[in-house]
C-alpha cells in the first residue's frame, strides 16, 4: 500500500524494506506483516489505441496510467511478407512457402496478431498493477458497436440484412455503380473507356471497404501511380476501432477471470461512464474515465500519471532494401549497444529524465521525451547517467492535466 517518502527511506535505511521497482517507486517489507488489506477497485477504460487505469479505494485513488498501444503490426507483418517473396527469388537456398504449416491455419479460434497483441497488452498492464497493489474488485469497460447504425442512424428491422452493396455481384460492381461508370478525376475528359478501382488507403491499412474504393479511368489511374496527378478524395468514415472493440470485449473478460478466479470482475459501458464523467465535471481522458469506473467517486485523485508507451522489442531486418553503389546493402541496425546504452533506455540528460531515441557508433545519442519533445539531437554518453534499462513499455511521470486532485 502507499506510503510517505519519509516513511519509505526510513524502512530502506533501516534494511525493513528494499525496492522492487523504480517506476513506478516500489519497495516491499523484507518482515512478516498481518493480512489485513484494504478493498481496492481497479477501473479499466479499454481500447484499441490507448488503455486508462485507476486503482483506487473509498479515500484516495493509489494509482493512475494511461498505456500508449503500437499500431504497426499490421505494417511490420506485410513488411515481412514482402521480405519473404524476395528472398524465395533470389539465387538463394530455395524455401517452399508452407502455408498449411502455419499455427493460425489450424488453431480453431485464432485472432489476427494485431488484435492478439492488444489483448495481450490489457493483460500484461493489468498483471503489473495487481502485482504492486492487493486488488480486491476489477471494473472493465466493454463496449460493442453496431457498424450498421454507426453508418446510418435511422436503420431498423430487416434493413440490417439489406445492406448498401445488396444486389451486387461483387464490390468492384457496386463501387462502379455508385460512381455512375464514371471517373471521378477526370470525370470522362481523357476519353479513356477502360474503368478501374482505386483504393484510396492502401489495402493494407484501409481495406477492400467500399468508402475505400473510387473509380478511375486506367489514364488516371496510371498517373496516380506515377505521381502525376493527385486524387482530391478522402475515404469514408472507418469502423476499425469500433470492430476491435467489439471483438475485444468479451475475450478480454473471460481470459481475466481464468486468470483471476479469486477477483471480483465484472464490466460496464461506455454511456455510464460518459454520464459519470459529466456529472463529476471532469475533462475528457483515459485516466478520468478510468476513474469513473473504479466507482470511487469520493476518493482524492493522484496528482500524477504514469504515461506507458509499448514500443518494439527487436527488429530483425538485418539489411535495409535499398541497393547502394557497388552493389550491396546497408546494415540495418546500428550495434546493439554502444558505451553500455541501449535504444529506448532511460537515462538523466542535463537534469531532465528522457528515453534515448537514436544511436550512432561515436556515442552520441538523440535523447527525448514520449511525447516526441527533443532533449538534446546528439549528446554524448558522456553527459547522460542510465537510469533504466529499456523495457518492452516505457514508463514517464507526469502531471494530470486538469490539475484537480479531487472530484469538482
Amino acid at each position: 500500500m502507499p506510503t510517505y517518502p519519509a516513511k519509505a527511506r526510513h524502512l530502506l535505511e533501516k534494511g525493513k524494506a528494499k525496492v522492487v521497482k523504480r517506476t513506478p517507486f516500489t519497495i516491499q517489507l523484507t518482515y512478516p506483516t498481518g493480512e489485513a488489506k484494504q478493498p481496492i477497485t481497479l477501473g479499466v477504460d479499454a481500447g484499441s489505441k490507448h488503455i486508462g487505469m485507476s486503482a483506487s479505494t473509498e479515500k484516495a485513488e493509489l494509482f493512475a496510467c494511461e498505456v500508449e498501444l503500437r499500431q504497426d503490426i499490421s505494417k511490420n507483418i506485410a513488411e515481412r511478407k514482402e521480405h519473404r517473396v524476395v528472398r524465395r527469388s533470389r539465387k538463394t537456398r530455395y524455401r517452399k512457402p508452407r502455408f498449411n504449416n502455419r499455427v493460425h491455419a489450424k488453431k480453431k479460434g485464432s485472432l489476427a496478431p494485431s488484435i492478439e497483441n492488444r489483448i495481450e497488452a490489457h493483460m500484461s498492464r493489468i498483471k503489473k498493477v495487481c502485482k504492486i497493489l492487493p486488488v480486491t474488485k476489477l471494473v472493465v469497460e466493454t463496449a460493442p458497436f453496431d457498424t450498421q447504425l454507426l453508418k446510418n442512424p435511422e436503420i431498423k428491422g430487416v434493413e440490417y440484412q439489406q445492406g448498401e452493396q445488396l444486389g451486387s455481384w461483387n464490390v468492384r460492381e457496386y463501387v462502379l455503380y455508385r460512381d455512375n461508370h464514371e471517373c471521378q478525376h477526370c470525370h470522362g475528359k481523357s476519353k479513356c473507356e477502360v474503368l478501374e478501382v482505386h483504393h484510396i488507403e492502401s489495402r493494407r491499412s484501409g481495406g477492400n471497404a467500399p468508402n475505400n474504393l473510387i473509380t478511375l479511368c486506367k489514364d488516371c489511374h496510371q498517373a496516380l501511380h506515377q505521381d502525376k496527378i493527385k486524387l482530391k478524395a478522402k475515404r469514408g468514415q472507418s469502423f476499425k476501432d469500433a470492430a476491435f472493440m467489439s471483438i475485444m470485449g468479451n475475450i478480454l473478460l473471460e481470459r481475466l477471470r481464468q486468470a483471476y478466479p479469486e477477483l471480483e470482475i465484472r464490466n460496464t459501458y461506455g454511456y455510464l461512464t460518459k454520464h459519470t464523467r459529466i456529472s463529476l465535471g471532469l475533462p475528457k481522458s483515459h485516466c478520468n474515465d478510468a476513474y469513473c469506473i473504479a466507482g470511487n467517486l469520493e476518493a482524492k485523485r493522484s496528482d500524477v500519471v504514469f504515461y506507458q508507451k509499448q514500443t518494439r522489442k527487436h527488429n530483425r531486418q538485418i539489411h535495409k532494401c535499398t541497393i547502394l553503389k557497388g552493389g550491396y546493402r546497408k546494415r540495418n541496425q546500428a550495434p546493439y549497444e554502444i558505451h553500455g546504452y541501449r535504444l529506448f533506455d532511460k537515462v538523466l540528460c542535463n537534469g531532465v529524465v528522457c528515453f534515448i531515441f537514436g544511436r550512432r557508433k561515436t556515442g552520441s545519442f538523440d535523447v527525448r521525451k514520449l511525447n516526441g519533445e527533443r532533449v538534446s539531437a546528439g549528446i554524448s554518453y558522456k553527459k547522460l547517467r542510465l537510469l533504466e534499462k529499456r523495457k518492452t513499455y516505457l514508463i514517464e511521470i507526469r502531471k494530470r492535466e486538469d490539475g484537480n486532485s479531487s472530484p469538482s
